[in-house]
């Protein structure tokens, strides 16, 4: 039990550090609370189940809170992953230059395929995703493509290298005539507690067509 101990006093860390503004309308460092799980069945099938706590400052105003879940399926073992999910999505969105808040509910139907390589002691991630967006009465199509990089830091005598850094840059386009969504540009430091449990403390710039925003992003990746 001693990496969930860890774990906490992480989280702990961050809420009281990150810098809280009452107004979040005159801030643009958020927060990202993110836990991403992964339990593996017979034959090489899968399920994926994720969480998403975003606010617009530290902790307590929320931004969107994400939740996400599908059923994948290895072609190859760990290298290339099918992926078929739905999410629902719930946006609070300020109103103008306003203190008002307005809720946003949306359905997220989407697949992926994820295909990882090695070049020497690093590792590559590619993810390319569709989806289908049911956004109040609204519908919607994006595509988004994601390159990961992971370089350990540590080398040890039994393979284990606990300590590594991450980054990556997804991209999102829409199917309509405004084609550019947005893009997200990452950069954390991650520690492999063991094969069940790893987490990332990192920052996250997101940049929309007219203005951006920046995050500091806790992930906890958990595998059982």
């Amino acid at each position: 039990m001693k990496f969930l101990k860890q774990a906490v006093l992480i989280i702990v860390l961050l809420v009281f550090f990150t810098p809280i503004n009452t107004n979040a309308q005159d801030s643009d460092l958020g927060n990202w609370l993110i836990y991403i799980g992964n339990k593996k069945l017979n034959n090489g099938w899968s399920i994926h189940n994720e969480v998403q706590y975003r606010n617009y400052d530290a902790i307590g105003d929320l931004e969107q809170l994400l939740l996400r879940t599908g059923i994948g399926y290895n072609l190859t073992e760990n290298n290339n992953n099918l992926l078929l999910g739905y999410g629902y999505i719930l946006s609070e969105n300020y109103i103008g230059e306003t203190d008002e808040k307005v809720s946003v509910n949306e359905h997220r139907i989407f697949q992926q395929f994820t295909t990882k390589q090695k070049i020497g002691k690093v590792g590559l991630s590619h993810r390319y995703r569709f989806e289908q967006r049911f956004v109040e009465d609204d519908f919607r199509m994006r595509l988004r493509y994601f390159l990961g990089i992971n370089i350990p830091l540590q080398y040890k005598e039994d393979g284990k290298n606990p300590l590594y850094l991450s980054a990556y840059n997804e991209i999102f386009l829409n199917t309509e005539s405004s084609v550019f969504d947005r893009n997200r540009v990452y950069g954390g430091l991650g520690y492999k507690f063991s094969n069940a449990l790893r987490m990332e403390l990192g920052y996250m710039n997101q940049f929309f067509e007219n203005s951006g925003r920046d995050q500091i992003n806790l992930i906890a990746f958990v595998n059982f």
